[in-house]
């Protein structure tokens, strides 16, 4: 039987950092659903349609092929064949997925693929709803939380990192309105699954909380 290990969190929370570090430890696939959610958000950008209309949104995800591949050991993210992996991590992007993410069509679409991966192999995924919808029976449940103000200070200096212009203040405001949409949204809102363990890493490392889950793996294994 496949293992499978559900992190959700808000933005910002370090849930893919930690997600990627746990699943190479392991020895488990780790699967990015934030950057398939992302995808489908891009999409949506590069065909203009309105991100508030849920029909249009259901439109542009029918013609639509979403592939996550391993190269040289890096995920590469493919959208219709092409690699978008850079570009999904937009900011722009990264309010449209938020918004998108609430429609049903969207979630369907990628639960059922979710899902079918975590039953063929040990798999770490990572998102807002895993625990509580697409691996209700994972055998471990983590809820990785931060204060507002550190995830916005770890945003600001991945950002700077890559160059790109950024305000402190106009990210925090972001991030705060992503946890609004994504706790209050009708389908899925982000929530606590009730045998969830909650780590608030707000002045943890990242070893540190990779060291956390670990230890419930193991528990749970035996």
């Amino acid at each position: 039987m496949a293992f499978n290990v559900a992190i959700d969190g808000p933005a910002g929370a370090g849930k893919s950092t930690i997600a990627k570090k746990l699943a190479k430890q392991m020895g488990f696939v780790y699967v990015d659903t934030g950057a398939m959610y992302r995808t489908i958000a891009l999409r949506v950008l590069e065909l203009g349609a309105d991100g508030r209309d849920e029909a249009a949104v259901t439109e542009a995800c029918k013609e639509l092929d979403i592939s996550i591949r391993y190269e040289k050991g890096e995920q590469q993210v493919y959208l219709n064949g092409e690699n978008v992996t850079d570009r999904i991590r937009a900011e722009e992007v990264g309010m449209m997925a938020s918004l998108v993410s609430s429609y049903a069509a969207v979630r369907e679409k990628l639960t059922q693929l979710q899902q079918k991966m975590a039953e063929k192999q040990d798999v770490v995924m990572d998102g807002r709803d895993i625990g509580t919808a697409v691996l209700p029976r994972a055998q471990v449940k983590v809820y990785l939380t931060a204060d507002a103000e550190v995830r916005a200070m770890r945003r600001y200096a991945e950002l700077q990192a890559r160059g790109e212009m950024c305000d402190m203040e106009a990210i925090k405001a972001d991030i705060l309105r992503r946890d609004s949409q994504d706790m209050n949204r009708a389908i899925s809102p982000l929530k606590k699954a009730p045998d969830a363990i909650e780590v608030d890493c707000s002045h943890m490392t990242i070893d540190e909380v990779v060291s956390v889950v670990v230890k419930q793996i193991m528990l749970r294994r035996g």
